[in-house]
């Protein structure tokens, strides 16, 4: 059976009961398999990891945008994380027996559906993406909400799918297919967001930092601290201990210490095998001497 990991980020954080109607829509939906889910609230923002074939997926997210619309309007929507959709992004990424090619299709049926649906503009992003200045989330994000208007109509930017105009209190929604993403933050001790900025910069590969890094300062104002905000695209060549270590050289520059650092959802495996490896210099390690992978391995 085809395996495929799903990711959709939701503009809410704060209202519990809200995430909870979200949860238990997807988990009304037969072969969607819920794997984790977390809130934040300083960024509002919920990121729920699901996996499943491509049509129960595709239901799951259909079911979603039920309770979403229902409930969630931009217009009074705050939050440190940029968006510009009540249901921001939607990310298909291949797993088991399936193919990039199948995540693309699925992603195009999905945005289509959604679409027709519920009249929510679709913009598609990464692989699913035939228009090379509109793969990275982050170009297609800039504005966001609240500039995403005038965006449209300019040109160039009219959806993929769905009408010319922003959906009035849900905005538009990014749907695309993508490698695996680690979600990583590196939270400092201290409240002064230019320094998180100036570090985010330093690292993220827009800015002349790590290839495969996105990262952006913001404020965790209910802890009165800063956070570096990270995607790690991929960690094979730009692992994690590499860009902890960077924000923690930077943070000195400043006077600042890391209070730690925190992952967002789920993570490979072979990501943190990695890091410990590196961190405590085993020399000759192989991944089949951990012992879960060994067990699996004599099923």
């Amino acid at each position: 059976m085809a395996i495929i990991e799903c990711v959709p980020n939701i503009s809410e954080g704060r209202r519990a009961e809200v995430v909870a109607r979200i949860v238990e829509a997807v988990h009304r939906v037969p072969g969607a398999r819920l794997l984790d889910y977390s809130s934040d609230a300083s960024h509002n923002r919920s990121v729920l990891t699901m996996a499943g074939d491509r049509a129960p997926l595709k239901d799951a997210i259909l079911a979603m945008f039920d309770i979403v619309l229902a409930e969630i309007d931009l217009r009074t929507h705050t939050g440190e994380h940029p968006r510009l959709g009540a249901v921001d992004v939607v990310p298909f990424v291949p797993i088991e027996d399936v193919t990039m090619e199948d995540c693309v299709a699925l992603a195009k049926d999905t945005a289509r559906s959604v679409a027709e649906r519920f009249a929510v503009p679709v913009y598609l992003y990464e692989e699913a993406s035939s228009n090379a200045l509109r793969k990275n989330l982050e170009d297609i994000r800039r504005g966001e909400f609240e500039g995403l208007a005038a965006k449209m109509a300019t040109p160039g930017w009219a959806p993929d799918f769905g009408p010319p105009q922003p959906h009035p209190t849900a905005g538009a929604c990014v749907i695309g297919a993508r490698m695996p993403l680690i979600a990583y933050n590196i939270n400092l001790a201290t409240d002064r967001l230019e320094v998180a900025k100036k570090i985010a910069a330093a690292i993220r590969f827009s800015s002349g930092g790590f290839r495969y890094v996105k990262a952006m300062g913001v404020t965790l104002a209910d802890r009165g601290i800063v956070q570096v905000s990270i995607n790690l695209t991929n960690y094979e060549k730009t692992p994690i201990l590499r860009v902890f270590e960077a924000v923690k050289r930077e943070a000195e520059r400043y006077g600042v210490s890391v209070l730690e650092s925190e992952i967002v959802g789920l993570v490979p495996s072979a990501a943190l095998i990695d890091t410990a490896q590196t961190a405590v210099q085993l020399a000759g390690f192989k991944r089949t001497q951990v012992l879960e992978t060994r067990l699996r391995e004599s099923d």
